[in-house]
């Protein structure tokens, strides 16, 4: 199965501080990021992703074309 793979517009590598050299794609359902350029990768825990989600969202509305 082919993993897709999406660059970050605007963001630097922490490590080489190369801009647009960041891609981000998902593995065994974790998201991850890596530099093309120098191979830094970062990931972020479990834990702090549903920490950042929002408590008390609610959806306003749904699109249906028609």
């Amino acid at each position: 199965m082919k993993q897709k793979k999406r660059f970050i517009a605007g963001a630097s590598c922490p490590e080489c501080q190369q801009m647009d050299t960041m891609m981000l794609y998902k593995e065994h359902d974790v998201e991850k990021v890596q530099c093309v350029e120098c191979g830094h990768s970062m990931t972020q825990p479990e834990n702090a992703v549903q920490a950042s989600t929002r408590q008390f969202e609610q959806v306003i509305g749904v699109f249906k074309p028609e």
